[in-house]
């Protein structure tokens, strides 16, 4: 079988691949533009929550961190919270 997939995969690495997504409906600008317009709207639900002390300002963070995360971004060496 390994002489199968190596042939297999030397012809394949000459041809070219196309991805499509027949389901998708918005372009690539539009994804982002909702996603981010998205993300933003929970950023600003999180620091206009005025419920919370200054000690608790920490959780604000936390949740801006994961709402970046969930939009696929990330807070780089600065969310190393444990």
């Amino acid at each position: 079988m390994e002489l199968y997939q190596e042939i297999l995969l030397k012809v394949l690495e000459r041809e070219t691949v196309q991805v499509t997504f027949p389901g998708l409906r918005l372009n690539a600008d539009e994804i982002i533009r909702q996603e981010s317009y998205r993300a933003l709207c929970n950023i600003k639900r999180i620091l206009e929550d005025d419920s919370l002390e200054d000690s608790e300002c920490f959780i604000k963070i936390e949740e801006i961190v994961r709402t970046l995360e969930e939009v696929g971004s990330n807070a780089g060496n600065r969310h190393d919270f444990g």
